[in-house]
């Protein structure tokens, strides 16, 4: 079975629609990297970066505020290098002993780069989907065995990623009980799009 990975000296992480992204964070936040400090705690070695937290999408049971992110000092072992009082970034990662860590694998993005639907997605839609789940699709066919699956194909229709369903798509599970793509959008008219098959 082929698998999609992202490689960065090193680390390798299975890709994932931010989505899943949000589903298996315990905090999601958006913030401004405003410091960092190496700090020579194991091997290799964390750095802690300082953050002012503009909002906190999940994780209020787990952090009331977050002022530090943890991540391990080098690239190689899956560590995040932010810009410093340059950009607000969404940041994803789990909770250990009271602290936020994050690492390649999470999901960490400018939040500038992020699509309207992203934004939307991390605001509410992907809460929504959380007891869907999204199946990668690799290679053709692909079939979804479970009425709680959306089939992720952006590996398929977009060499590489970030690819169309990530950007613009949630796996919502609707009154009957299935899960599909949803995407809303208020258009001029306020019409909302229902679309289950991207």
């Amino acid at each position: 079975m082929q698998s999609v990975v992202r490689v960065t000296e090193g680390c390798s992480c299975a890709l994932s629609h931010p989505q899943d992204a949000f589903c298996n964070s315990d905090v999601v936040i958006r913030a401004k990297v405003v410091g960092k400090k190496p700090l020579r705690d194991g091997p290799f070695g964390t750095m802690r970066y300082t953050v002012k937290q503009m909002k906190m999408y999940k994780g209020f049971e787990k952090v009331q505020h977050v002022q530090h992110i943890y991540t391990d000092a080098s690239e190689s072992l899956c560590g995040v290098k932010f810009d410093i009082n340059k950009y607000q970034y969404l940041i994803t990662g789990r909770v250990y002993d009271g602290k936020v860590y994050t690492g390649l694998c999470n999901f960490n993005e400018r939040w500038e780069r992020l699509s309207l639907a992203q934004k939307k997605g991390f605001n509410h839609r992907y809460q929504l989907g959380c007891k869907c789940r999204i199946k990668s699709c690799h290679y053709l066919p692909c079939f979804v065995t479970s009425k709680n699956e959306c089939l992720w194909t952006d590996m398929l229709s977009h060499f590489g990623y970030p690819g169309y369903q990530s950007r613009h798509y949630a796996c919502i599970q609707q009154k009957e009980g299935y899960c599909s793509w949803y995407r809303g959008m208020a258009s001029r008219d306020k019409t909302t799009i229902n679309a289950t098959d991207p």
